[in-house]
């Protein structure tokens, strides 16, 4: 990404204003993980087109249910230009593209995992029969920026769904920001008119001419929007790129006040996180090291091992804060490192050999030794309560006693307790 910054880029601001800088956003540290040491700066965020489609709609919705209740909108226009959704089609409608929304969203990606009980409980139908202020404040807190499976590629019709959305909006709200809604989409509708040699324009005329005009903007309703939004969000793209005016500006944001907020915890968790990433890959990259091998091995570390192991850490970048928190958190300094480096895979195997040696082992059996060697192999430790959750007891659903012994249970306990005890330092 940073080869891609360095291109050059011609009249990017404006004829005659070229290229002369470039940001890049390391989300990951990674400039910082490789020692590089560029210049930074704090970057603002906003929100996405997703999500303001999402909270638009929400809204919507909420307008609806309120005139329902209050009576507000009791009495509708009746329908003009052709059929129209009124506004409890509209309000089912709105509602049911949402449920939609959420319904596409996996709860296996690690973004939506965290809001998993939100996304659960509205990816049900049921749940948007009656949204409720709570539902509301959930909705657009936890949910209205998780990603989704519902791809809508078309950037131009989106766009333009929530200048529909923004407009009905006001109509419900009275808002003064009508006024320019209105002409924006008249604008459009005009732009469009221009393109009558295009097909899927041109059978669509007689409904962009009305909109370009007077008349259809008086008593406008939310059907006739509605109506208008999904007849013509494909089209919008069809506009010729001229016809798309540029505007240029010239000048500074303006900065507020600075504040300094502190966040300890945030900014531990991410320090740790770092170490571990750094501290691996050093590890990975010595790990012939004698005290790294016996560690590894299942073997007793010796003093001399342990100031080694110390050493390693602090190499890697670790400082002596970091190295102490981590030793605690992990019960000791050598179960740390070799939850980052794992076991050999053959030492682990010669451990417990003897649990079913000298019998004739069932597969089951034999394919539950070898997932306690798959763990010990990658995460260098097990507790021995690891026997009685999946993936183990997607074998035995009674757990290790449905097919060993209580007395090979007991060795295998008696194993991964010496696996920790030869790490501890």
């Amino acid at each position: 990404m940073v080869g891609r910054g360095t291109r050059l880029c011609p009249d990017l601001f404006s004829p005659g204003e070229h290229k002369k800088f470039f940001y890049v956003f390391d989300y990951c540290q990674n400039l910082e993980f490789f020692s590089q040491n560029p210049g930074t700066t704090d970057g603002n965020s906003s929100e996405s087109l997703g999500t303001r489609l999402f909270k638009a709609r929400l809204s919507l919705i909420d307008e609806l249910d309120r005139g329902v209740i209050d009576g507000r909108h009791s009495n509708e226009p009746p329908a003009k230009y052709g059929p129209q959704p009124n506004r409890q089609q509209l309000r089912d409608s709105t509602a049911g593209h949402l449920h939609q929304v959420v319904a596409a969203m996996n709860t296996l990606n690690f973004v939506v995992r965290p809001r998993r009980r939100s996304v659960e409980k509205f990816a049900r139908p049921e749940a948007w029969k009656t949204v409720t202020d709570d539902d509301q404040i959930e909705l657009t807190t936890e949910v209205a920026n998780l990603p989704t499976e519902l791809v809508d590629s078309e950037e131009d019709a989106k766009r333009f769904d929530l200048l529909v959305l923004r407009t009905q909006l006001a109509v419900l709200q009275a808002a003064p920001g009508f006024g320019a809604l209105r002409d924006h989409i008249r604008t459009i509708a005009g732009a469009l008119e221009e393109q009558e040699a295009v097909p899927a324009i041109k059978a669509e005329m007689a409904l962009i001419q009305a909109i370009a005009g007077d008349e259809w903007w008086n008593d406008v309703t939310l059907g006739m929007l509605e109506n208008a939004r999904k007849r013509l969000r494909l089209l919008v793209k069809l506009i010729e790129k001229s016809k798309k005016k540029v505007v240029y500006t010239d000048f500074m944001d303006e900065l507020g006040t600075e504040t300094t907020i502190q966040l300890p915890e945030i900014a531990n968790g991410l320090d740790m996180v770092k170490f571990k990433d750094k501290a691996r890959q050093f590890l990975k990259a010595h790990e012939g090291h004698l005290a790294l091998q016996r560690l590894r091995r299942g073997q007793a570390l010796t003093p001399t091992d342990v100031v080694e192991l110390e050493r390693m850490l602090a190499d890697a970048g670790g400082t002596p804060e970091l190295i102490q928190k981590a030793s605690e958190e992990q019960l000791g300094l050598g179960i740390f490192i070799r939850s980052l480096v794992g076991m050999e895979r053959e030492a682990v195997s010669q451990a417990f050999n003897g649990v079913i040696a000298g019998t004739q082992a069932t597969p089951d059996q034999i394919e539950f030794i070898e997932l306690i060697v798959s763990e010990l192999t990658a995460n260098g430790v097990m507790e021995a309560g690891r026997l009685y959750e999946s993936p183990f007891l997607d074998i035995s659903p009674q757990g290790p006693e449905g097919l060993f012994g209580a007395a090979k249970v007991e060795a295998m306990v008696e194993i991964l307790d010496q696996i920790r005890l030869r790490a501890v330092a």
